[in-house]
């Protein structure tokens, strides 16, 4: 019987990309859910997977379905809105919160309009929602590249991202120069790996898969090795199942990832051992 399950994954190579996608995506996406959530920016994550929308409909309005240039622009409309928060907050003595939910909304709305223009609902849905089962190679080597990046810069600044992660406002007071770069290089990663994301789950699905298993795991331990030992494993475990699923039900692949994440963290807040109701 098990092998039945599996015999989508042996027979078409559409869905062995789609599942190795996933899989990747999980060891860098949950880790930095995970980041987010101890800053308390766990919205931000949301927020930028809208934020990027402009620049990906602005890629595809000149270059059609085009990776190279839907993620280019993503990235650096994301990285202009990351930093226009950034300076707004500051400038105008809001929440960080605050300025990005203004930014988003804006950002998503003019996405759609943009890609209206090309008269296609059908790209737009594969925009927002992604299109996981049409996964190429070009596809796949892009996120393992960003993913690869992404853990080699978790490992090198590791102490200095958990440290502002924790205490960001000492952290600024005694070296206010590099918490400036390490702010923005953390959110470069998010932004580059939201834009890795989309290209299976949508921009606004991606988001999805990096704050539900942080979340989930947030509810088990407080130890972060451990957390991000749990995030990495419900992510991975929400990819097999829901595109498992969603194979054998003829429902879309990206919501169905994201619904299995949606049961893990719902499990987690009734049992989880930490923060979970069953503690209280």
């Amino acid at each position: 019987m098990s092998m039945h399950i599996f015999d989508a994954y042996i027979q078409f190579g559409f869905m062995r990309r789609s599942l190795m996608a996933c899989v990747v995506l999980s060891f860098s996406l949950p880790p930095l859910g995970i980041f987010l959530l101890l800053r308390r920016m766990s919205l931000v994550g949301d927020a930028l997977s809208h934020a990027v929308l402009p620049g990906v409909a602005i890629g595809y309005l000149f270059a059609g379905m085009s990776l190279f240039y839907m993620g280019l622009g993503g990235f650096f409309a994301g990285l202009l809105v990351a930093l226009t928060s950034s300076w707004l907050s500051k400038r105008a003595r809001l929440n960080e919160d605050s300025t990005f939910a203004g930014l988003y909304l804006g950002s998503l709305a003019l996405g759609v309009v943009i890609v209206s223009y090309r008269k296609n609902s059908i790209d737009l849905l594969h925009l927002l929602f992604g299109s996981l089962l049409a996964v190429d190679n070009g596809a796949l080597i892009f996120i393992g590249v960003v993913v690869t990046i992404t853990l080699i810069v978790l490992a090198l600044f590791y102490r200095a991202i958990v440290y502002e992660s924790f205490n960001s406002s000492f952290f600024s007071t005694y070296s206010s120069k590099y918490s400036i770069y390490f702010h923005a290089l953390f959110m470069g990663l998010v932004v580059l790996n939201l834009i890795a994301g989309f290209q299976v789950l949508g921009t606004l699905m991606s988001v999805g898969l990096m704050m539900l298993p942080a979340i989930s795991s947030r509810c088990w331990t407080n130890r972060l090795p451990i957390m991000l030992a749990l995030a990495i494993s419900f992510g991975v475990m929400s990819s097999i199942l829901g595109l498992t699923w969603s194979w054998y039900q003829s429902i879309p692949a990206g919501p169905a990832i994201i619904l299995v994440a949606m049961f893990f963290f719902i499990l987690s807040i009734f049992c989880g051992s930490k923060k979970g109701i069953r503690r209280q």
